[in-house]
C-alpha cells in the first residue's frame, strides 16, 4: 500500500477504442491497489466512468469526472472539487497526449491548426492543472506532479513537429515547477516512455496508415532494444508509482525514460 491515504488526480484515466491498457487507465489501476483514492478525470466520462467501474471490481477507492484539458475552466474544477471532497490534493498525474490524430505533421507541412490543438491538449492543459494544484500543495507543503512526455521529446529523429516540441515543453516545465516549489516540499518529475503497447500507440497508428495491428506491432518491436519488444502501459504505471510514493522523496526534476533503452546510443 505504497499511497496508502492519498489523493492522486490521474487526468486521461480513460482510454480510446483499440486492444488492451494505456497509461493513464493503468496507473488509475496501480495507484488504485496501493491505497490511493483516485479522481479518474477524462474529456469522456463514460471512460472515466469504466475505469471507476475496474477499480471499484477490485476493491479500490474512485470517483470519475469530466475534464476538457483544452479549456482551463474544466481543471481549475477538477482541483476545487477533488479539494472540497477530500481536502487535500497529494498528487496530480497529467496522462494525456495526441499526435498522429491530432494531425501531426513534419515540420513543412503542420498546419496552424493542428500546431496549436496538439499544444493544448499536450502542454498547455498540463501547465494549466499544474496552476490549480499547485495552490493547494503548497498550503499543505507537500504534493507530486507528474507527467507524460515521450522519449520523442529527446529524439533527433522523430519526424513530426507537434509533438515532439510539446513534449520537450513538458520536460522544461516540470522542471521550472520541481525548482520553484522545492521550498514548500511539491516534487515534480516527468516519464518518458519509449514504444509501447497502447491502444494510442499502436491502434491509432494501424488506422493512420492502414495496416494490421500485428504488423504495426511487429514494425515497432523491431526499434527496441530490449528484447525487441515494446513495453506496455503497466511498466509506465509502475514509473509513476515509484515517483507518486515517500520512496521518491528526494526525487525531483527527474526526467525519466521508460524506453527499453531506445535513448541508448548505438555507437554506430
Amino acid at each position: 500500500m505504497r499511497l496508502n491515504g492519498k489523493i492522486a488526480i490521474i487526468v486521461g484515466a480513460g482510454q480510446g477504442p483499440g486492444q488492451g491498457v494505456g497509461n493513464g487507465r493503468a496507473t488509475a489501476l496501480v495507484f488504485a491497489r496501493n491505497g490511493a483514492k483516485v479522481i479518474c478525470a477524462d474529456k469522456s466520462l463514460a471512460a472515466a466512468e469504466a475505469t471507476v467501474g475496474l477499480i471499484a471490481a477490485e476493491g479500490g477507492a474512485a470517483v470519475a469526472m469530466a475534464a476538457d484539458v483544452t479549456r482551463e475552466a474544466d481543471l481549475a474544477a477538477l482541483a476545487a472539487a477533488t479539494k472540497a471532497k477530500w481536502g487535500r490534493i497529494d498528487v496530480l498525474h497529467y496522462n494525456v497526449g495526441v499526435s498522429l490524430a491530432g494531425g501531426d505533421k513534419p515540420p513543412t507541412e503542420i498546419t496552424e491548426a493542428a500546431f496549436d490543438n496538439i499544444s493544448a491538449i499536450n502542454l498547455r492543459g498540463f501547465v494549466m492543472a499544474a496552476k490549480h494544484v499547485l495552490p493547494v500543495m503548497q498550503t499543505q507543503r507537500s504534493g507530486v506532479i507528474l507527467s507524460i512526455s515521450s522519449v520523442a521529446a529527446l529524439s533527433s529523429t522523430y519526424p513530426t513537429v507537434a509533438y515532439k516540441t510539446t513534449k520537450a515543453g513538458m520536460i522544461a516545465f516540470t522542471e521550472q515547477i520541481a525548482r520553484q516549489y522545492a521550498e514548500f516540499g511539491v516534487r515534480a518529475n516527468v516519464i518518458l516512455p519509449g514504444l509501447m503497447d497502447t491502444p494510442m500507440a499502436v491502434d491509432t497508428r494501424a488506422r493512420e496508415w492502414g495496416k494490421p495491428r500485428a504488423e504495426v506491432e511487429a514494425i515497432r518491436n523491431a526499434k527496441v532494444p530490449l528484447r525487441r519488444k515494446m513495453g506496455t502501459a503497466w511498466d509506465v504505471a509502475y514509473a509513476a508509482l515509484y515517483l507518486a510514493s515517500d520512496e521518491a522523496d528526494f526525487v525531483t526534476g527527474v526526467t525519466l525514460p521508460v524506453d527499453g533503452g531506445a535513448l541508448l546510443r548505438s555507437g554506430d
